[in-house]
């Protein structure tokens, strides 16, 4: 396995653990630290952007959304409402669904990517 096919499965790894543990907090009601663990999950999930779409980031980087080929649909709005409403149950549900569908788009890059390659 490649280093970044190895960083995405560690870092879907973690998100499946903020996920457990936001749920917890969404269900007890706890807005102070599930936004917390949401600022956590987002920055999970931009990390995960650019992993599928092959390129590098740093902290200080925008987000450019027009050069990324694999990207859910309307993510700009999606991550937006996210970023400014962490603490919402409603931001929470939409973040993982973004998480869901990156992930589908990853797998589907890597299929791709394995059919292209000429046999050796």
């Amino acid at each position: 396995m490649d280093n970044r096919a190895e960083k995405i499965s560690r870092l879907l790894k973690e998100w499946e653990s903020i996920k457990t543990r936001l749920n917890q907090l969404f269900r007890e009601r706890d807005q102070k630290n599930a936004g917390e663990w949401m600022e956590k999950g987002i920055s999970l999930f931009i990390q995960f952007l650019f992993l599928t779409n092959e390129e590098s980031s740093t902290a200080n980087d925008s987000i450019p959304y027009h050069q990324f080929y694999y990207k859910p649909v309307n993510i700009e709005e999606r991550l937006a409402f996210i970023i400014a409403r962490p603490a919402l149950y409603h931001s929470y549900r939409q973040l993982s669904e973004l998480m869901v569908e990156q992930e589908k788009l990853y797998v589907k890059r890597s299929i791709v990517k394995k059919t292209s390659k000429p046999d050796a």
